[in-house]
């Protein structure tokens, strides 16, 4: 078995004996036993796992001073053992299975209990062994481990690389004082976590792509480069490292929890690793994806970090930073000559040349452009410095007040436009200078190199090209930004550097540095800026895909090439009307499933759309139907209804009450109710909305269609189960004929019947359908899409309904960690998985768990919905049935007589839940009776 899994076997030991006694001795009690149910021998039952726990507790609560060491080693070891025969009884699939189950277990224990798991996953004590050794034992107290050290030449291991390092820069500069002072800071600590910081065009990125060489060099196990100007791209790096490291519990279905297993795999690890997180910038967001230190892990790990930053949070945390200033005279003057003598041009270096290394401020990026200008203009010193100077002198404050901390902007700028100036003679001619004004409006972290051979950007060329010419193809188009590659203006990946296997051709092929663009836009005339914001919004929208979902990392970078050009566009895009990027970039957001990003984006755009459009303008009236829509998606139903009511009034006062538009924005509103528990008002509008439709449309029409399946969720709602399956399986009917099988409409219909299926009684018929839907939408969409989740939430419920409460748990914790990742805890989706897996653990016989899961759901329906809302009342009334199977009478009473007295208020005496709670009641004092009786002296019991 291999090392890390009999590492994680004994830190998960250690955890059972570390949490005796605490209050997550609860929860990990039902979790191994959990354990041992799914992936355990027939042999061993649940009661004996149970049973060797409670035996454990009681040995380690009731050791005396002189024996609690010896006691409490002698029941880690133990505890191993019956963890490395459970892995032993897995194979492929269902060892991983045990591992991510032992590592979620620990982790539990460190966050729930007030004791810390040594490591924080290796017991103390553990060592790594030398390199050089294939066997190492190690004790913890009186117990040996005996491990296998994993080398990079272990039989079947292959070195882990992610992420493409940058190659050397010509004529790269060692900048030997900082390796030093890298090496002593790596020297001082087990794990070291440095910090590169400096201003832009420093070469900070160099000098981290250096160190990750060197590392690569001397046959680092792990190594991985990460961008990190976004936490997304640091999660996306980590999972890709997780499934090639093949981590124990990183399944690829979740790009958080793959990383997290990762993270949580590098400190039990005796391989070497190396993480680098490139260029920084939100070290808030990153503050959960920093590798940490182990103290097991023998200094073999490191973490590089390169930021502007230099604010108080860059040396937080432990982190050692190392400030990265500019060039030395001496190695300014090296790296120019290298550079010159490579090309053959070293004759152009002539007396004046230190004077212009001062006059560029021993930038690194501005010498590169220097140099480059040099070579290939082939001018010497003398004269560039002349050109340098004046053109400095015509560069009127390129960057705006405060940005240039470093004083780095006039050099940097001055610099590119001269060699703009110079690859704009060369061919293909003209097209240098608007080809990088375009990129520089675009995400730094790259875009599609398919983008350049859009209709969008051949025109925009054509139409700024200097001077005219015959009409720019889609060839020449890449040929410019092959141009630019070569003055090192951007990158263009397909050339020299990276890993195989990196992303090299793919989304983000074409990268220009943030410092270079943010220069090129500050120097672009503010007429020319319109047009070359536009040529980039219709270049994104034609190579936007059609169908999102079956390409979501190309969505995903386009959607932030969106956000960046939004960002520098000002009101440009909404002139004359909105460009229709904003519209793909504010639906994309919803089906990423990231509603609240969507509601912000959509706040935006109607604020902007009221500002410069007019508040009665149909894309101001637009983009405040979107924003309603999506605060309901985000469950902010109330911001949603007040939205869909001005919605409503202003389409009816404009257009009329027959009109498509009008319809759409009552069936949005009548949603929203829905989604408020204002069933009533949802059916009301619904029902008018239905016969509006089939009068102007017809029956088959998909509008009317939605309408049919949209009541039969409010009957749903209402309790009217009949009315709600008889238009349910017509709306079913109509889908499959008139849409085919597997649109998405369709699915969306039959998950809908199944539910309807589920409320009637009719499991057998829900669980098929359910089943079904889950299969196609996995197919079709993706594990995240929220159609998806809500397919696994409603089959997790079924299961339950039919007694199978393990596969309702295991399914309900994967549905709720996911709601809680997309959605947000608050969001009415998560309250409903969380409320569904309470019962779910209520029923496989983890009371604790449901309680403390119940208590949560109750106040969160309280805080957020209100004390008379419906679902607010059947928390309550949930909580109250844990509490009496707990043996919690009296919380049980004191719930049930509130929930009594809510449900008599609101819904009247003969209504049924009101007289399944007063039954309920008199059974709870019936018990708390007969427990008083047998309590009292005397009574026998």
């Amino acid at each position: 078995m291999d090392a890390e899994l009999i590492v994680l076997a004994s830190v998960a030991g250690t955890a059972v004996v570390q949490t005796v006694g605490t209050e997550a001795w609860a929860v990990l009690r039902s979790r191994v036993a959990s354990l041992f149910r799914r992936q355990g021998p027939e042999e061993v039952s649940p009661e004996t796992v149970l049973e060797w726990l409670d035996r454990t507790a009681a040995e380690v609560a009731t050791a005396g001073p002189g024996e609690a060491r010896q006691v409490r080693s002698r029941a880690a070891l133990t505890w191993q053992t019956h963890f490395v025969e459970l892995l032993e009884e897995g194979r492929g699939p269902g060892r991983y299975a045990v591992a991510a189950g032992l590592q979620e277990m620990v982790a539990c224990a460190r966050q729930t209990s007030g004791v810390v798991v040594p490591g924080p996953h290796i017991p103390a004590g553990i060592g790594v062994a030398p390199r050089n050794r294939g066997i190492a034992a190690r004790s913890i107290d009186h117990l040996e481990i005996h491990q296998r050290h994993h080398s990079a030449q272990a039989p079947g291991w292959r070195p882990v690389r992610v992420g493409a390092v940058p190659p050397p820069a010509s004529a790269f500069q060692p900048r030997e004082g900082l390796q030093a002072e890298l090496d002593r800071v790596r020297a001082r600590r087990a794990v070291p976590t440095q910090v590169l910081s400096g201003g832009g065009g420093a070469g900070k990125s160099q000098l981290a792509a250096a160190c990750a060489r060197r590392a690569r060099a001397e046959g680092v196990d792990v190594l991985v480069w990460a961008d990190a100007a976004d936490p997304s791209r640091i999660v996306a790096a980590y999972a890709q490292a997780a499934h090639r490291a093949g981590v124990p519990g990183a399944d690829g279905r979740d790009a958080e929890r793959d990383a997290g297993a990762f993270l949580d795999w590098l400190t039990v690890t005796d391989r070497t690793w190396l993480v680098v997180l490139d260029d920084l910038t939100d070290i808030e967001g990153a503050g959960p994806w920093w590798p940490r230190p182990s103290a097991g892990n023998g200094g073999e790990g490191r973490v590089l970090a390169t930021t502007r930053r230099r604010d108080a949070l860059v040396p937080g945390a432990g982190r050692a930073v190392v400030d990265v200033g500019t060039y030395t005279r001496a190695e300014a003057l090296a790296y120019l000559r290298e550079r010159l003598a490579a090309a053959g041009k070293a004759h152009l270096l002539d007396d004046r040349t230190e004077e212009l290394i001062e006059a560029l401020g021993r930038l690194p990026l501005a010498l590169a452009h220097a140099a480059a200008h040099l070579i290939h203009e082939d001018t010497d010193s003398t004269g560039y410095l002349r050109l340098f100077t004046d053109r400095a002198s015509r560069t009127d404050a390129p960057l705006p007040p405060g940005a240039d901390t470093d004083d780095c902007g006039r050099p940097v700028t001055a610099s590119l436009l001269l060699l703009l100036d110079a690859a704009q003679q060369r061919e293909p001619a003209g097209l240098a200078v608007p080809a990088v004004r375009l990129a520089a409006h675009l995400d730094p972290a790259g875009h599609p190199q398919q983008l350049w051979a859009t209709a969008a950007v051949t025109r925009y060329l054509d139409a700024h090209r200097a001077p005219q010419s015959a009409p720019v193809t889609a060839d020449q188009a890449l040929a410019a930004v092959r141009l630019l590659h070569r003055y090192g203006l951007l990158t263009s990946d397909g050339g020299e550097g990276g890993d195989a296997g990196d992303a090299g051709d793919g989304d983000c092929a074409v990268r220009l540095p943030a410092l270079t663009a943010r220069a090129v836009r500050e120097a672009i005339p503010p007429a020319d800026a319109p047009a070359v914001i536009r040529a980039a919004a219709d270049a994104l929208v034609e190579v936007w895909p059609e169908h999102q979902h079956a390409a979501p990392g190309l969505t995903a970078v386009l959607r932030a090439n969106a956000a960046t050009l939004c960002t520098h566009a000002g009101d440009v895009l909404w002139r004359p009307v909105g460009h229709l990027i904003l519209h793909k970039a504010g639906t994309s957001l919803l089906d990423a499933g990231q509603f609240n990003a969507a509601a912000a984006h959509w706040s935006r755009q109607t604020a902007d759309a009221e500002r410069l459009l007019g508040e009665d303008h149909p894309q101001a009236l637009a983009a405040r139907a979107h924003l309603a829509s999506y605060c309901r998606e985000a469950g902010r139903t109330g911001e949603a209804i007040g939205l869909g009511e001005r919605v409503v009034a202003d389409r009816e006062r404009l257009l009329g009450d027959d009109h498509p538009h009008t319809l759409a924005a009552r069936h949005s509103l009548a949603s929203s109710y829905w989604r408020a528990g204002r069933t009533g008002e949802a059916i009301e509008l619904g029902e008018r909305v239905l016969a509006d439709r089939e009068r102007l449309l017809g029956d088959d029409h998909p509008r009317t269609l939605s309408a049919r399946s949209g009541l039969a969720a409010f009957y749903r709602q209402a309790g009217r189960i009949g009315e709600a399956i008889e238009l349910s399986e017509r709306a079913l009917a109509d889908h499959e004929r008139l849409l085919g099988d597997d649109h998405l409409d369709t699915l969306d219909v039959r998950h809908n019947l199944a539910s309807s299926y589920w409320q009637a009684g009719r499991t057998g018929k829900a669980i098929d359908l359910l089943e079904r839907v889950l299969v196609d939408r996995e197919r079709l969409l993706d594990d995240t899409h929220r159609h998806t989740l809500s397919a696994r939430a409603n089959l997790a419920l079924a299961y339950r309904r039919t007694g199978r409460s393990g596969e309702a748990v295991e399914l309900g914790e994967r549905v709720l960690a996911d709601c809680e990742r997309l959605l947000g805890g608050d969001h009415p989706h998560t309250l409903a998985a969380r409320a569904s897996l309470a019962s779910s653990c209520r029923q496989a016989g983890r009371i604790g768990e449901a309680i403390g899961l119940g208590e949560r759901v109750l106040a969160d329906h309280e805080r957020l919905l209100g004390d008379e809302h419906p679902d607010t009342l059947t928390a309550r009334a949930s909580l109250a049935f844990f509490y009496r199977q707990a043996g919690r009478t009296g919380e049980a009473i004191e719930l049930g007589e509130r929930l009594l007295a809510d449900r008599e208020r609101l819904l009247g005496d003969d209504h049924p839940r009101t007289r399944e709670t007063a039954n309920a009641l008199r059974i709870q004092r019936i018990l708390r009776a007969a427990e008083t009786e047998r309590a009292q002296p005397g009574s026998g019991g």
